[in-house]
């Protein structure tokens, strides 16, 4: 008779919270204090939620699914650490399609670091992801994840500077309302199957490749020294997790030509034009 083997929680600590300043700092400072991977923090409303570059996030009370996830990523290379965050955001669309009745893919993603929505009156944002590391390549290698998705957030309701290029399940889904408890439960059912086929080695490429709403388009790539620039994104790179871009000259469906990869750290913002 063989005995049985005990499995250990895929979390390590989990908190529900009402209101805090922002969820990847109580992630990051329960890292810092030693707490193991994985841990997650959930909260109805942050006060100080932020996105990439200092941008701030913001969302009123019980509109938008907002948590963070703690790792202590020793399993995987530093350079492959964009996995994360990238299975993280794919987990999540599959748990939004679900909560939301949308059909399979219809949300993408737009690189680097948002969930969107494709219709009629073009590319909008319903959700982002902020990852911050702390000594990747060390001893002590942490990396918080946070993710914002608005779920049950009327379009009336969006915010004036915001409503343009905005969306949320609700309004994708044609005004159904959404269970932000349902896409929780959707969320944590897919985030554990696939972190551990991650940390076995396996990325789910097809998928992040699949979703980017940005191949075949015109990207707007706007620089940390101010510098924007306009090209056709060819794609993303499986390897380093870059967007692979076109020469200057080269636009044009069809041309060839040597391109460039520019990787997260090297982009302030990414606008998504025309398909070409």
């Amino acid at each position: 008779m063989t005995a049985a083997v005990e499995r250990a929680a895929f979390f390590s600590r989990e908190e529900r919270f009402g209101s805090v300043g922002s969820t990847n700092d109580i992630v990051a400072g329960w890292l810092a204090d030693g707490t193991p991977e994985v841990c997650l923090a959930v909260a109805d409303e942050q006060t100080a939620g932020r996105g990439r570059t200092g941008r701030r996030w913001q969302a009123p009370r019980g509109a938008a699914l907002l948590l963070s996830l703690g790792f202590r990523p020793t399993w995987i290379a530093p350079e492959r650490a964009w996995r994360i965050p990238a299975t993280v955001s794919l987990a999540m669309a599959d748990a939004a399609e679900e909560a939301a009745g949308l059909p399979d893919r219809a949300i993408r993603l737009k690189w680097p670091n948002d969930l969107v929505v494709e219709g009629a009156d073009g590319v909008r944002k319903l959700g982002g992801v902020l990852a911050e590391a702390s000594d990747l390549a060390g001893a002590d290698p942490r990396l918080v994840v946070g993710i914002g998705a608005n779920g049950d957030w009327a379009a009336a309701d969006f915010p004036p500077e915001l409503g343009p290029t905005m969306s949320s399940l609700r309004e994708a889904s044609g005004g159904r309302p959404v269970d932000l408890a349902r896409l929780l439960d959707a969320f944590l059912l897919r985030i554990e199957p696939r972190i551990e086929a991650l940390s076995e080695g396996w990325f789910d490429v097809a998928d992040w490749t699949v979703r980017q709403v940005t191949t075949g388009r015109e990207v707007t790539v706007e620089l940390p020294d101010g510098e924007a620039i306009v090209r056709r994104a060819r794609g993303v790179d499986a390897l380093t997790g870059g967007l692979e871009v076109a020469p200057a000259a080269d636009r044009g469906p069809g041309a060839g030509g040597v391109g460039r990869t520019l990787l997260v750290g090297e982009v302030t913002r990414v606008r998504v034009g025309s398909t070409m």
